[in-house]
């Protein structure tokens, strides 16, 4: 894809004053990082993430160095085992003869858009319902693009089903779902990239409830123990840390095993090993201009801290509604705030980071109510295919023999 350049200086143009001085900085601090030999990881949330092309830009930046880690959530995990983006046409489901108590809120039920070569391919998979897939042609409804293989028949299904597949893959070699998944995903995936180029991409603890089985596969496949003890080897050996519209980070970059915050004081205690966000770059990508008040707050007035040294609730002293993530962000002394659309946040942060390490993208995302946005959405619902099964299983395999 060609990139836009007047189009991501117009987004950069765009952001208020101090978002811009803090986008300027996080990409100094991302800069300087790698240019050290320093690793770069990536929190990341779901919808607007996959929505915005930001999944497969995070893709792009593992396969040319520059990001070393992310987390994810299983939605996402979910999503890019089919290909981050499809197109679905959505039905009424009463004229297809479907129960409407089981449907969706508003009675909708979705197709894939297939092609009967494809359908036939996925047919040596699992078994089609012919003749539910014959009224999609028929069926009045409309076509829109969405997170992939999450409603839609029959793609959402075969995630499902594979989901199951790849549990007991897990189960018989002890490797983290995502790891197993990765093998077959596209390489325009996140999961597919860090598979390629060996970068851990992992679910978060908080993130594990989503995408239906895959949901409950991927928290199943290893221990929470041992999936926290590797989230926090990512973390731990990470200069910076970049959070992309992501709830809950608290219990994500704090975790049982960090002891800056304090909430790993008792693992060190006993003698396990720990690490520590002391002195590490944390820049978050949010809309909510909460997250740069609370920060305000505590460097005006060390507000944040003084709640909790005095033992009280930090909604009532700041103000302002507090998500739990706002607290050790607030109080962390190399914390970035940088408030906008992460539509038009990423391409900003990706070209410029890019450029001063003289590394060519070929891929990059817009804000998806662009013209280049939807441009991009279409490329990526042509160009990141479904998992492959078939790649994912001769990986395993080969795995197997050397272990």
């Amino acid at each position: 894809m060609a990139i836009n350049r007047g189009l991501i200086e117009k987004f950069y143009s765009e952001l208020d004053e101090r978002s811009k001085e803090t986008l300027d900085a996080a990409i100094s601090k991302v800069v300087a990082a790698k240019k050290k030999g320093g690793r770069v990881a990536v929190v990341t949330g779901s919808g607007p993430n996959i929505h915005e092309g930001v999944t497969t830009l995070i893709a792009e930046l593992i396969d040319k160095g520059i990001v070393d880690g992310v987390t994810t959530s299983s939605a996402v995990i979910n999503h890019e085992m089919g290909g981050a983006l499809d197109r679905v046409k959505m039905c009424g489901a009463a004229q297809l003869g479907l129960d409407e108590e089981r449907m969706p809120r508003g009675n909708v039920f979705e197709f894939t858009d297939m092609s009967d070569e494809e359908l036939d391919e996925l047919s040596k998979e699992m078994i089609l319902d012919r003749e539910l897939l014959a009224k999609r042609h028929e069926a009045e409804g409309h076509m829109v693009i969405k997170a992939a293989a999450n409603m839609a028949y029959p793609m959402g299904l075969r995630t499902e089903k594979l989901a199951e597949e790849i549990l007991s893959l897990s189960r018989q070699s002890g490797l983290p779902f995502e790891t197993i998944a990765g093998w077959g995903c596209d390489s325009r995936t996140m999961l597919g990239a860090g598979a390629e180029k060996g970068v851990p991409v992992l679910v978060t603890i908080p993130q594990l409830v989503g995408g239906g089985h895959v949901g409950l596969s991927v928290g199943d496949s290893i221990p929470i123990a041992e999936r926290s003890r590797r989230i926090a080897s990512m973390l731990g050996s990470a200069d910076v840390i970049i959070e992309s519209a992501v709830a809950l980070t608290q219990e994500i970059h704090d975790g049982p095993f960090e002891s800056y915050t304090g909430h790993g004081i008792w693992s060190w205690w006993q003698g396990q090993p720990v690490y520590s966000l002391k002195d590490k770059t944390l820049i978050r990508f949010d809309l909510d201009e909460n997250l740069r008040r609370a920060q305000d707050l505590q460097k005006s007035a060390s507000m944040i801290q003084e709640a909790i040294d005095k033992g009280l609730p930090k909604t009532k002293i700041s103000k302002i509604p507090f998500r739990m993530e706002m607290s050790a962000f607030a109080r962390h002394e190399g914390s970035l705030p940088v408030i906008g659309d992460i539509g038009m946040i990423w391409p900003v942060f990706a070209l410029r980071v890019a450029d001063e390490l003289s590394v060519s993208l070929d891929f990059m995302s817009y804000k998806q109510e662009t013209g280049d946005g939807k441009e991009m959405r279409e490329w990526i619902v042509k160009n990141v295919r479904p998992l492959d099964r078939e790649k994912m299983l001769k990986k395993f395999m080969e795995w197997n023999t050397a272990h």
